[in-house]
């Protein structure tokens, strides 16, 4: 089993282990975060991001999925996949078991899909991804780096989701449409025409309120 660690110890981090643990092929050695939480679902605290390159050094080879969720843009998982990515620390695909991703489907490193997601032929994801709980990417889909694809979201087919930004819980984006990096899509709002500029969206149709 190869050996991995959790970046993150909240409760992004707790769905991330129920999936490792369910996947049966790592070894879970722990979780790091700025702060000590105790033992997390039978994980143990091993110090902050930092401590890492001290545990690295010691294996040849070690795997970690980055368990700090996204409410926004990006930017903070990004710049703890940055400071930490160096050999031997490598950022699986992780994809829980009771997801579905069909053939065709390209995953990027770092991406984690959780359960019951489903991710149809030709969609394309980018590094670091969430694409979270029941979420949906139809074919053809572009998901750029750091987006985060919220619970119950729908990507219909051949949109393009640009990087860093969020799709919020129950958002629908319709077939076809851009929507730029940066973006966060409010929950349950309904995007029917192209988002040409970062920014806040809410609404049905989708539209910016800063």
């Amino acid at each position: 089993m190869d050996a991995i660690i959790v970046l993150g110890g909240g409760g992004h981090a707790k769905v991330v282990l129920s999936i490792l643990r369910k996947l049966k092929r790592y070894r879970i050695l722990g979780y790091a975060d700025l702060r000590d939480r105790g033992v997390v679902l039978g994980a143990a605290y091993l110090g902050t991001d930092r401590d890492l390159a001290a545990l690295a050094a010691r294996r040849k080879s070690l795997h970690a999925v980055l368990g700090v969720g996204q409410v926004g843009t990006g930017g903070q998982r990004r710049e703890l996949w940055s400071r930490v990515n160096a050999p031997p620390l490598r950022f699986p695909v992780i994809v829980s078991p009771d997801a579905v991703v069909n053939a065709g489907v390209s995953l990027a490193e770092a991406t984690v899909v959780m359960d019951g997601a489903i991710i149809n032929a030709g969609a394309v994801v980018g590094r670091g991804a969430i694409v979270n709980t029941h979420s949906t990417i139809e074919h053809d889909v572009v998901v750029g780096d750091w987006v985060h694809v919220a619970p119950g979201a729908t990507i219909s087919g051949g949109a393009t989701i640009g990087a860093g930004s969020m799709i919020g819980a129950g958002a629908t984006v319709i077939e076809g449409i851009a929507i730029a990096p940066g973006c966060f899509v409010g929950a349950g709002a309904v995007v029917v025409r192209n988002l040409d500029a970062p920014g806040v969206y809410v609404g049905c149709p989708a539209r910016r309120i800063k």
